[in-house]
């Protein structure tokens, strides 16, 4: 299985509260395996509030709902060994 780089990292976003906020991060293979998003080094699963998806296959996206002063601090994308943080 070929080794999974990230292409194109996460952007630092400034946004207002109860706004959603969108994180993208383009990999170099489709269907990545070992994919993994934090928030404050917390997992984040798909739900309500997180909305994880990809696109075309190669980015992986991070939607964070109606985010609160609680959401402030560091995203991280993981694929494999690799990471990006905004």
């Amino acid at each position: 299985e070929p080794d999974v780089t990230i292409v194109s990292g996460l952007k630092d976003r400034v946004v207002a509260e109860g706004d959603d906020v969108t994180f993208r991060c383009q990999v170099s293979h489709e269907n990545a395996r070992d994919v993994e998003w934090k928030l404050q080094d917390v997992a984040l699963q798909n739900n309500e509030m997180n909305e994880i998806s990809v696109e075309k296959g190669k980015i992986h996206t991070l939607t964070l709902r109606k985010v609160t002063e609680q959401d402030i601090g560091t995203v991280t994308f993981r694929v494999g060994p690799h990471t990006s943080t905004a």
